[in-house]
């Protein structure tokens, strides 16, 4: 492993799909960090677009695709969408070779030309997630709390928070690309808004194949970004675009525009919880909107972390963003996802980190001071205390995230609160 290498939650992951699967395929935002993730289980290593070679591996993997796959395992493809017949010929070596852990295939989160592979994968491919950095990932969190263990609902836990208002408006607009974290403050900064750049001119539209209108890119991310955690519809967006930019745009084009934008891992919308409740009351279905890192937010809006502490309403929105982010890391870990509760009386809860197992924790978000932790109290204990623990199992855990505080510590309520600051998986 690298010496300067960050560990990452997903390493121990992969090691894991290794030991399952004959493949891995990583998958995510560009930046996040798939390659470098990779090389570290990697016995050898292919890199497709390496200019000397590249030729040469297009040729060679239209003539003799098996040549290229040759080297100790797992060996890493990196870049392997530049020549989908790859696919294939892996898939027929995991079969020939009958044996685990042979490779791992990362590249551009542009999706691969399908009519050019004739199996699914199924069997010998799995498939694995990465996203940007959490906090805890950039050595910006403690690690005191653990998520894991708020499951077994301990007596008491405690952290000091290190991340005061200034550092966390930082935080939110640097984000979690790999290649930022250890930069100085204003070249930090500038990543999020070369990503931004990047998505916009190119990205997206190699996402499908169809060129897309830059300014109605920048609206639509614009709009989206002033409406994180938000159920905000397709219409919903058109209006906002239309009245903020006075600029015309179909839901078509905007339905077309977030499918995209989704394919290359910008924008990963939360989807809704459904426990089984005491009353019949009507849930709402709708996902939550989230670009995957807090910083694409604050780029496509123009602000930085001035702009945020002159705007806290602001900073509330895109700190949720980025605990969303945090959650999705450690949750995976669990193996667990992240969704939310709303429904038709108005009654929310942020978060539910729900486990394969059945297990579940409540948690809200919020950047801190005590009106805002006791009004998330009182609607985690509402929600709660509607849940029929006859059909299922009760929350193991009520947790609010903070991200101005200066302890983690439990409630005599029972409520947890913590800082993201001392979260880990």
């Amino acid at each position: 492993m690298a010496v300067d290498y960050k560990k990452r939650v997903v390493d121990q992951i992969l090691l894991d799909k290794l030991n399952a699967k004959g493949g891995v395929v990583i998958e995510g935002p560009k930046w996040c960090g798939k390659t470098t993730t990779a090389m570290q289980a990697a016995g050898s290593v292919l890199r497709m677009d390496e200019p000397s070679r590249r030729k040469q591996n297009m040729d060679m993997a239209e003539i003799n695709p098996s040549l290229l796959l040759q080297g100790t395992p797992p060996r890493l493809v990196d870049e392997w969408q530049i020549a989908p017949e790859l696919w294939d010929a892996a898939r027929y070596e995991i079969d020939q070779r009958n044996a685990e852990g042979q490779f791992i295939f990362t590249g551009s989160s542009v999706p691969v030309e399908s009519e050019k592979i004739y199996h699914s994968g199924t069997g010998r491919f799995t498939w694995l997630t990465m996203r940007t950095m959490s906090l805890y990932e950039s050595l910006e969190s403690t690690g005191e709390v653990s998520l894991g263990e708020l499951f077994d609902d301990p007596k008491s836990i405690s952290g000091i928070n290190p991340i005061d208002i200034n550092q966390l408006a930082f935080l939110i607009c640097r984000g979690g690309w790999p290649r930022s974290i250890d930069m100085m403050q204003k070249a930090a900064l500038e990543q999020a808004k070369d990503y931004f750049d990047a998505v916009v001119k190119s990205d997206i539209s190699r996402a499908d194949g169809i060129v897309k209108d830059e300014a109605r890119v920048v609206r639509l991310m614009r709009s989206f970004a002033r409406h994180q955690g938000t159920q905000i519809s397709m219409k919903m967006l058109k209006d906002d675009i239309m009245n903020n930019e006075s600029f015309t745009i179909s839901e078509d084009t905007i339905a077309a525009y977030i499918s995209a934008l989704k394919k290359i891992f910008v924008i990963e919308d939360m989807p809704a919880w459904n426990p089984n409740l005491r009353s019949k009351t009507a849930i709402r279905s709708s996902d939550t909107r989230y670009f995957v890192d807090p910083s694409i937010a604050s780029a496509a809006q123009g602000i930085g972390p001035n702009d945020l502490l002159n705007d806290l309403h602001t900073m509330g929105l895109l700190f949720e963003t980025l605990v969303v982010r945090d959650l999705r890391v450690y949750a995976q870990l669990l193996d667990g996802d992240v969704l939310h509760y709303r429904d038709k009386s108005g009654l929310e809860c942020d978060t539910v980190i729900h486990l394969r197992n059945g297990s579940y924790g409540l948690a809200e978000v919020k950047l801190g001071g005590e009106r805002l932790i006791e009004e998330g109290a009182k609607n985690l204990k509402t929600l709660s205390d509607k849940i029929d623990t006859q059909k299922m199992n009760a929350p193991s855990f009520l947790m609010i995230i903070i991200g101005v505080g200066d302890y983690a510590y439990k409630r005599k309520d029972g409520v947890f609160i913590v800082p993201i600051g001392c979260l880990k998986p």
